[in-house]
């Protein structure tokens, strides 16, 4: 069972993937944004890579859990995500989920600055590690019985 983590901005998606039992996080890759349908594609392209059970999107919203600017453009990447799941075969019992991605980002730049990475070098993985933090809080959160419900999914 592995978890894709994904945290989609407007120019880069950041990639992380759980190990097989669900615990840690581990960044993949950042994507440059091209278009809607190719950038799901790519994801597409992870999850099978990775043979990923369940994909958690960070969801960016406004502190007053009100809906940002952002957010409208990351439910339509959600939405074309699962459309193109839905559309391949196997995939399609893929689930994709949400993960509230407030202050992410703000803590994966802490963690990069605390390995004494350049500001130019940490410019370049911010997004990914943003998708560590997302994919993590995922899985902390999950009991041992909702890991085991994936695994009996069959996936």
């Amino acid at each position: 069972m592995r978890i894709l983590g994904l945290d989609v901005g407007d120019k880069t998606v950041g990639v992380a993937v759980s190990d097989p039992l669900g615990i840690i996080a581990t960044g993949v890759t950042t994507i440059d944004r091209v278009g809607i349908r190719k950038d799901t594609g790519k994801v597409i392209d992870y999850i099978k890579e990775y043979d990923c059970c369940m994909v958690v999107m960070g969801l960016p919203l406004n502190l007053d859990d009100s809906d940002s600017v952002q957010t409208e453009k990351v439910r339509e990447f959600r939405q074309m995500l699962e459309n193109k799941l839905r559309s391949s075969g196997p995939l399609a019992r893929v689930t994709v989920e949400w993960q509230d991605e407030r202050y992410s980002t703000a803590e994966a730049e802490e963690v990069l600055i605390e390995a004494n990475m350049s500001r130019e070098d940490r410019k370049k993985i911010i997004d990914r590690q943003a998708a560590i933090v997302i994919l993590q809080r995922y899985l902390d959160r999950m009991t041992p019985d909702d890991k085991q419900a994936l695994l009996n999914r069959g996936l």
